[in-house]
């Protein structure tokens, strides 16, 4: 076996492999005396066949595949020994290979192009400024949260009369142009209508201040012009209520009015657990500190947005896009050449990042360990939780449903790259100036548009 490379220039490169039949000729043999063994081929008794035999039918895909084996397995260790950064995969270089007879060859000589990484000299210092921002908490934003509190915790109550908010629940079937029910015709039992949804300002007064048993006959295509909701209501598929027409008469079975929780012990109970919160003071405390978290997270995401911005407009970085288009292509089988133009820009930002982002990982022999997986994974745990109002999980419910997402492959490699991703920003927080910028909610949001 012979590896030689050609630096094409700093970023491109063609390995030559040149291998003999010594280099595979044992490992063809062993995985031919395999298959003699396990071979069941009519006429011989297992592990009786005759090896000629077994090498004239299974010799030449053995030796290809071997010699494939053989191959990439020295590329890998050659990249590895002479400690190459390379970008990809290396590819074949078939505009540059020898014609190849398995059958009268021995030798064979193979070329495969490397894209190679590119030496990054990270240009950040307290010269450059970024804006750390801190959202102001102000009444309405406390206001919202206690409302968001008492309506997910409301319930909804019978009626005895309709208004505009109420949800009615009755029969919806076809009427003529007499007011009479179309035997046959359209209907839903049981079905429900919200009445605010309700686009026709005219249909929609109809059926407020109506009670139970109460009837109403309207245009459901002008009080409903989305066929999907309209399909909703007849409980029809979408297709099936695009030609409908004419009037339908709605009879009311039961009215639902939504009542938002009142802010009490009760509440409090039900949201944190019994006896963690008692008085509406350490109620509202709570919420505070619940947004003060939540601004923070969007303040650091911006915070790191922004630091990842300036690396990448401070970082010259050039890439072998030649190779790295054609490593795409052939790496994502359903994607065209069209498609990797279009996305190129989008992939070259990214690599460019993580490029920065593992430099300064290695520059700074940041490590991730079992502790730091195990942290976040719970700090995502609890936070899902709270989405779902789930604010009585205790640690133990916590940890252990965060050690079975670690057990996923996909979550924790997710997992693994947010914490390198965190603790590279640190760094880079250390590198440049941070200054202090408070903004109300309305002004942080303006920064995304």
């Amino acid at each position: 076996m012979n590896i030689t490379r050609e630096n094409i220039d700093d970023l491109n490169a063609v390995l030559k492999v040149k291998i003999e039949k010594a280099d595979y000729e044992d490992k063809v043999e062993t995985v031919l005396k395999d298959y003699r063994k396990k071979a069941n081929i009519k006429g011989f008794r297992p592990g009786m066949v005759p090896i000629g035999l077994v090498k004239k039918m299974y010799g030449k895909a053995v030796q290809i595949d071997e010699i494939n084996k053989v191959v990439t397995d020295n590329i890998q260790k050659y990249i590895s020994d002479e400690k190459l950064e390379v970008l990809g995969d290396p590819l074949p270089k078939t505009d540059d290979q020898e014609i190849i007879d398995f059958d009268t060859q021995e030798e064979f000589t193979f070329s495969f192009e490397l894209g190679l990484s590119p030496l990054i000299e990270l240009k950040l210092s307290k010269k450059n400024k970024v804006n750390q921002y801190q959202i102001i908490i102000d009444e309405k934003m406390k206001n919202d949260y206690l409302d968001n509190y008492t309506r997910r915790f409301g319930e909804l109550k019978n009626a005895d009369s309709t208004e505009e908010k109420d949800v009615i629940k009755g029969k919806i079937e076809a009427i003529d142009k007499d007011k009479n029910v179309i035997p046959e015709g359209i209907s839903a039992e049981d079905t429900s209508l919200a009445i605010d949804l309700i686009k026709d300002e005219t249909i929609k007064k109809q059926f407020i201040g109506k009670s139970q048993n109460d009837t109403i006959d309207f245009d459901p295509k002008k009080a409903f012009p989305n066929d999907n909701e309209l399909a909703g209501l007849l409980r029809k598929k979408k297709e099936e209520v695009e030609t409908i027409e004419g009037d339908f008469r709605f009879t009311i079975s039961q009215i639902n009015r939504f009542y938002p929780a009142e802010v009490g012990q009760e509440l409090f109970d039900r949201i944190y657990g019994e006896g963690i919160v008692n008085s509406q003071e350490e109620f509202m405390k709570k919420i505070e500190d619940e947004i003060t978290k939540n601004l923070k997270r969007e303040s650091d995401f911006k915070l790191m947005m922004d630091i990842k911005n300036l690396a990448l407009e401070k970082t010259e970085i050039q890439l072998p896009e030649e190779f790295l288009k054609k490593w795409l292509l052939r790496v994502n089988e359903k994607t065209t050449q069209e498609q990797i133009e279009k996305e190129f820009d989008s992939f070259r930002k990214d690599l460019r990042w993580q490029l920065i982002r593992n430099k300064v990982a290695k520059d700074n022999d940041v490590k991730i360990s079992d502790e730091d997986l195990q942290a976040e994974a719970e700090n995502i745990t609890r936070y899902q939780f709270q989405q779902y109002g789930l604010f009585y999980a205790n640690d133990e419910q916590i940890s252990n449903y965060a050690k079975e997402t670690l057990k996923r492959e996909d979550d924790a490699k997710r997992i693994a790259d947010k914490i390198l991703e965190e603790k590279v920003i640190a760094i880079m927080k250390e590198l440049v100036k941070l200054e202090e910028k408070s903004v109300t909610v309305e002004e942080f949001n303006k920064l995304f548009e």
